[in-house]
């Protein structure tokens, strides 16, 4: 059996999609969509069925790509992800508004469940609910009552599902039907009538005393206040990062230390050749880094699950509408912003929810600007480097240049977005439709899931590609054309004025100069040296545009090739790296003009291919390469100027 759980954003849908699911559950997409599709397995009677969270939508009529899907799969019952059965949560303190919705997939004819949920929270706020009124007024739906946060309410859903029966034909008013999806005046008209008869029938369902929330009025108050409400993010975002730099610190520490010592362990045991110097060369490295990072990537999914748990996000959407409206945005852009903090693949396609097509449209394009995890590990390691670890009063320096890099980022995000928006034409005027969800505390368990499904999607499929191009790396690295390697340790070996340990640092560098590798960065070394970068660095930045991480699994590839594998981490390794002339290679300037780059640089070829789609065109995708290619090269290039 395939159940569709439906219902309006904010009503607790994940919540009751987590409670019945567990952590039987998985991510992919709508067939020949972006959209995401959220599957899990729900155990009726010892028999397993499939349950599909369907996108969070107001209206059954489509306005945005979300409830397109919605509504292309739930009025073909051909369709392969078309339901034998719905459940559809309503957010029991705001039943007039969440009925309308009901109403229509009521009228689909589907065995349907109508989940009552946070009802703790409706009697807080002075709400009760007739229960006998509202079957009346759907006789064929099942009416259960829960609180899923807590999960109240998941053996009688369960046992609903078992006793499902066939629809009998009846609808929500006499002579209903759902409107076609490209009849827009006949879908304005039904949901007039819809909207009409539901107030006209509220009143008998639902009695509210006049009971004042004042903890919410006054926590509102402060939240969305002009100017405090600002401070105050600002300030939630400034401790977000302090902890993700310090408190990851330990076991990142631990990880890194941990794949050196395997790699050593492994050079000792295998056999010498060409397979034990793939393993420890390439294969260990370029996994150890990806999970060195999970621990700041779990903390920052932790935060914002907790953002979004707790009722705060929507907050967040409504004072930002305030400061994005100027630069062509509305509130709702900041959700694609900050889950671009996490990654701007999620954050191109969540900009859907945004009706108005100039809006989306700058919203995608200056996405990617915002610092997604997949920088956090480039950050560390070059804010490590070349910033020194010492305290401003309360702060960490390096967590203040980390805090920096991300606010560099959304100011840039704004600038470019209020460019464009005097560039590009305006179809019609966009506006936003927002709700006020009630505050509650964050119930872990859907924060706990939240966090495991995002970090074991970044580590899958970051470990996919930086394994492959570890072993390719290594393949470049290891070999080059003809005997020209050969040649250059005879010529540096016939140097007799060098002691053994110089000697053998000369060989090391001689392999990996007249490798292919080194061949590569040699000829893009002209391009870049104006930024201060070396051929090793510019090899980083080519693999980077795979995924950003990879710039990391790079440089440890890199300065791993032709040595006795040792104690030193990868930051030890790339301290020590020497120019010609015997400088630093990661100087101040190159260090920070490095970090600047990696802000600005679109660097991620997946991304590319999501904004593709998203607008079905390859102009956008590649007026985005550019304007960020150069403002990455500029800014860089300036940056290293004057801290050279």
């Amino acid at each position: 059996m395939k159940v569709a759980l439906l219902g309006n954003p904010n009503t607790g849908k994940t919540s009751v999609f987590n409670m019945l699911t567990g952590l039987r559950q998985h991510v992919g997409n709508f067939p020949g969509v972006t959209v995401d599709k959220k599957v899990g397995e729900i155990n009726i009677e010892r028999e397993r069925h499939l349950l599909i969270d369907f996108p969070g939508t107001y209206s059954l009529y489509p306005r945005t790509k979300d409830e397109e899907v919605v509504f292309k799969i739930l009025s073909n019952p051909k369709n392969e992800d078309y339901p034998d059965a719905v459940i559809v949560v309503l957010d029991a303190s705001n039943l007039e508004r969440n009925l309308l919705f009901f109403s229509q997939v009521y009228d689909l004819q589907i065995p349907v469940i109508m989940v009552l949920n946070t009802v703790d929270l409706a009697k807080k706020e002075g709400v009760s609910i007739d229960l006998e009124a509202l079957q009346n007024l759907f006789p064929e739906a099942t009416i259960i009552q829960t609180i899923a946060r807590i999960k109240s309410g998941k053996e009688e859903i369960l046992k609903a599902l078992s006793n499902l029966k066939k629809r009998k034909g009846n609808t929500f008013q006499k002579g209903y039907t759902v409107a076609s999806s490209k009849d827009e005046k006949a879908q304005e008209e039904d949901t007039k009538r819809r909207f009409k008869y539901i107030k006209e029938k509220i009143g008998d369902i639902v009695n509210v005393s006049k009971k004042e929330n004042k903890d919410k009025f006054f926590l509102d108050k402060i939240l969305t206040h002009p100017v405090y409400g600002y401070l105050i993010f600002a300030s939630i975002l400034l401790i977000i990062f302090q902890f993700i730099y310090v408190f990851a610190s330990i076991p990142m520490d631990f990880i890194d230390v941990g794949f050196v010592k395997l790699s050593s362990w492994l050079s000792s045991v295998l056999p010498q050749g060409v397979f034990t110097d793939l393993i420890t060369q390439g294969i260990v490295p370029g996994i150890g880094g990806v999970l060195i990072f999970v621990p700041q990537i779990a903390l920052l999914f932790f935060f914002i699950a907790i953002l979004e748990e707790t009722g705060y996000l929507s907050r967040v959407v409504f004072i930002m509408d305030r400061l994005m409206r100027p630069f062509g945005l509305n509130g709702k852009s900041i959700v694609p912003l900050l889950s671009s903090a996490a990654c701007a693949i999620p954050g191109v396609m969540s900009a859907r929810t945004i009706s108005d097509w100039k809006e989306r449209i700058i919203t995608i394009m200056v996405a990617p600007l915002m610092s997604c995890s997949a920088r956090i590990p480039v950050y560390t390691v070059l804010i490590a480097l070349v910033i020194p670890n010492k305290q401003i009063g309360f702060f960490n320096l390096q967590g203040l240049v980390l805090f920096g890099l991300y606010a560099l980022g959304l100011i840039s995000a704004l600038l470019i977005a209020w460019l464009m928006s005097k560039m590009i034409e305006q179809r019609k005027k966009g506006f936003l439709m927002l709700e006020m969800p009630s505050y509650k505390f964050p119930r872990w368990q859907n924060v706990g899931l939240t966090v495991v499904e995002k970090v074991k999607v970044f580590v899958l499929n970051a470990g996919k590609i930086i394994l492959a191009i570890s072993i390719v790396l290594w393949f470049l690295a290891s070999f080059g054309p003809n005997d020209r390697i050969k040649q250059a340790v005879m010529k540096v070996e016939q140097t007799k004025s060098l002691s053994p340990e110089a000697k053998e640092l000369k060989i090391n560098a001689a392999k990996l100069e007249n490798s292919y590798i080194g061949i590569i960065g040699k000829t893009i070394e002209p391009v870049i040296k104006p930024l201060g970068f070396n051929w090793e660095i510019g090899i980083s930045l080519i693999t980077s545009f795979a995924a950003r991480e990879v710039f990391i699994g790079s440089m440890a590839t890199i300065y791993s090739i032709g040595e006795d594998v040792t104690e030193k981490t990868i930051i030890e390794k790339m301290a020590e790296a020497k120019r010609e002339d015997g400088t630093p290679v990661f100087t101040l300037g190159t260090g920070v003009s490095l970090l600047i780059f990696y802000v600005f640089a679109m660097q991620c070829m997946a991304t590319l291919a999501v904004v593709k789609r998203e607008t079905k065109s390859w102009k956008w995708p590649l007026i985005q390469l550019g304007y960020m290619g150069v403002l990455a090269y500029v800014g860089s290039w300036i940056t290293f100027i004057l801290l050279q």
